[in-house]
């Protein structure tokens, strides 16, 4: 295979992280969206690193750094979402500025 169906293959599913990261209104679609960008980076710098002139594993380890720091911002974005539901009963992107004190 060559590289272009896997870099049509991340814009796609950056495009559709995009669209919903800014979109839409619930607050577990946004992290949803934004985790599916941070895929999409996942699979852009492993094909890169797979077919430079230099085959080597740098991407594939950028990408094990890009996943874990996936897994802290979906921990810190799921304690959020926890407590302002749990102050507000909801879960709009619009109700986010009622946050304020």
């Amino acid at each position: 295979m060559a590289l272009q169906p896997f870099l049509a293959l991340g814009a796609i599913l950056f495009g559709i992280g995009l669209f919903g990261a800014l979109t839409k209104r619930n607050l577990i679609i946004v992290l949803i969206s934004i985790e599916m960008m941070l895929n999409a980076a996942n699979i852009n710098l492993v094909a890169f690193s797979h077919f430079a002139l230099k085959p080597n594993i740098d991407g594939q380890v950028y990408a094990l750094f890009n996943i874990a720091i996936a897994a802290a911002e979906v921990a810190v974005g799921l304690a959020i979402l926890l407590s302002f539901f749990r102050a507000r009963s909801s879960s709009d992107v619009r109700d986010v500025n009622l946050m304020k004190w």
